[in-house]
């Protein structure tokens, strides 16, 4: 109870600050998510105070769960003023959101937007997700070639005083047709002639861009790239319709790492995000079905060669420490792979040098981990030739873990399939059956 009374006392004191000097709305939301797991009805009389203008940027950082419950519970007149006060990329999400809870709810809080807050919205919902042009803002500084620096920087003045732009980097110098001709920083545009044109300062330049059309991934590499924290968006005609700021493109760096880590895993990000414990429980004996499958086909390579593990009973002994340095040295290359995949580190061009690369680091740490497994086997069961086995079986299955490791996901890239999305349940599968294959079956070989 006193933690509950101290999320409200924090809660109230962010209310109440006349000065609105409030924290971010990512720490407000922060704290609803505490309330709302405290007391869902305080959740809502909470909800219902946070001021307008600062709304919807909280509402899009509350967890999906308790966003579409916000969403549910809020009437569309504030919802309306909530998307009106947000920037256009934010405003067409929220939109978004509000459409996946209520269609109906959806299409009353549109209708109360001002016209051209629908026009923005319409132009970016025109795009599909995974698309350059759904995550830029409509909303820039631009001057024309011919505009004096003067009267650019007293538009700048107006706009920032009536909360029309914020996070402006740069100016965008376009012709009359819009298309863009240069880009000036601010931090270098006070060096200038205030009574100057763009037109006298202005030299040709190589300018930096995306199409809005262009995969939102090779744009969000870009940033990656280059370390920009602003890019322009020209439409098919070369003009400039928006731009992308860096913290949208965080958001598709995060939203990338997460779903890599949940595929690696076998899971499913937005089913986890959920509250229905049936749906995650679903979702992971769907992959755990899977790893049964796989587990099985292992035990059945086991069970092969039962008449020499009932001759040779260390062998049973020493079976998970094949098994289980394959299965590790596959994971780092499976990791790094992927990874480095996503980052466009590796390309499918460079395919077979990178293949080579792993094999041969499988090798050295093969021959180096059965160096030690045999003398380890040897000094603990006092049986020359069962080292030689381990050693041997080592030496290959680490180089079927490096191989394996890296040509699967190569191979799911190939298919145009996410490398990250079963690479690793392939993966145990071939560690295991032919770990346990190479290490029984020289056993029968050598031992019998």
């Amino acid at each position: 109870m006193k933690h509950f009374n101290e999320l409200k006392h924090a809660f109230d004191h962010f209310l109440d600050d006349p000065s609105r000097s409030s924290p971010h709305a990512s720490e407000v939301a922060h704290l609803l998510k505490k309330i709302r797991k405290e007391d869902k009805e305080e959740f809502h009389d909470y909800l219902s105070r946070i001021p307008n203008d600062i709304l919807g940027d909280i509402l899009l950082e509350l967890p999906e769960k308790i966003k579409d419950e916000a969403i549910a519970f809020l009437p569309s007149e504030e919802l309306a003023d909530a998307v009106d006060n947000l920037d256009s990329d934010d405003a067409a999400d929220l939109i978004n959101d509000i459409d996946d809870v209520d269609e109906d709810k959806s299409e009353a809080v549109f209708a109360q937007l001002d016209e051209e807050n629908q026009e923005d919205i319409d132009k970016l919902r025109g795009y599909s997700e995974d698309q350059a042009g759904a995550w830029m803002q409509t909303e820039l500084f631009e001057a024309t070639l011919d505009e004096t620096i003067q009267h650019s920087i007293d538009r700048l003045k107006e706009l920032k005083r009536h909360d029309e732009l914020t996070n402006v980097h740069q100016v965008f110098i376009v012709n009359d047709h819009r298309r863009l001709v240069a880009t000036v920083a601010l931090e270098d545009l006070i060096l200038f002639d205030f009574s100057q044109t763009y037109r006298d300062i202005v030299t040709p330049q190589e300018l930096r861009h995306v199409e809005a059309t262009e995969n939102i991934e090779d744009v969000a590499s870009i940033f990656e790239q280059y370390d920009l924290s602003v890019l322009p968006v020209l439409d098919y005609q070369g003009r400039l319709v928006g731009r992308i700021t860096s913290d949208d493109i965080y958001d598709v760096i995060e939203e990338r790492a997460t779903d890599q880590i949940y595929n690696l895993a076998g899971v499913n990000d937005d089913v986890e995000q959920e509250e229905d414990f049936f749906g995650v429980f679903q979702n992971r004996a769907i992959w755990l079905s899977i790893n049964l499958a796989t587990a099985i086909l292992a035990s059945i390579v086991i069970s092969m060669f039962d008449a020499t593990l009932a001759a040779f009973v260390p062998l049973a002994i020493l079976m998970p420490i094949v098994a289980s340095m394959g299965g590790n040295a596959g994971t780092q290359t499976l990791t790094v792979m992927v990874r480095q995949m996503a980052l466009g580190d590796i390309d499918l061009e460079h395919s077979k040098e990178v293949l080579k690369k792993e094999v041969f680091i499988a090798l050295l740490n093969g021959l180096l981990f059965a160096v030690i497994m045999g003398i380890i086997a040897y000094l603990w069961f006092d049986i020359g030739k069962l080292g030689i086995v381990i050693a041997l079986a080592m030496i290959i299955n680490l180089l079927i873990a490096g191989f394996f490791g890296a040509a699967i996901p190569l191979i799911l890239k190939r298919l145009n399939i996410d490398p990250a999305i079963g690479s690793t349940v392939i993966l145990t599968t071939a560690t295991d059956v032919f770990g346990f294959l190479s290490f029984l079956g020289l056993a029968s070989l050598i031992l019998m």
